[in-house]
């Protein structure tokens, strides 16, 4: 997977992904969040656009993203199932304010929906909207 960085209107940390979400990349996610979370991005806009495919590990990447942005540490993703059950704490915080999606493709969609994500993070499809919601 790649990972390209850049911010928009000075407070938006954008990450645009290309390629596979999953057990071989989505550790690769995990440190750059907190690497420009620690840079002082306090929100991130994930353009998936051209993320072809998101696994179970990239889900928990999503996970572990929003909790970073809300001050918590991100849960061991070495522990296994216990991290995959503490994806439910993202449902206990309700939708994400500082961690949005941007152009999923069908079968990302097909995936967070199954998983009940689509309820927790916003989706947007303009760019522009996605950067001003924040």
């Amino acid at each position: 997977m790649q990972i390209t960085v850049s911010t928009e209107q000075g407070n938006v940390a954008v990450l645009q992904l290309a390629g596979h979400l999953d057990g071989q990349s989505y550790q690769d996610l995990i440190m750059k969040a907190q690497e420009i979370i620690g840079d002082g991005a306090k929100n991130i806009l994930l353009d998936l656009g051209e993320l072809t495919y998101i696994s179970s590990a990239g889900l928990v990447a999503l996970h572990a993203i929003s909790m970073l942005l809300r001050g918590e540490k991100a849960p061991d993703p070495e522990q296994g199932w216990s991290t995959l059950k503490s994806m439910d704490r993202t449902r206990d915080g309700g939708l994400q304010k500082n961690l949005k999606l941007l152009n999923p493709q069908e079968q990302v969609i097909s995936v967070l929906d199954m998983v009940g994500f689509t309820e927790f993070f916003e989706i947007f499809t303009d760019r522009q909207k996605a950067i001003d919601s924040f």
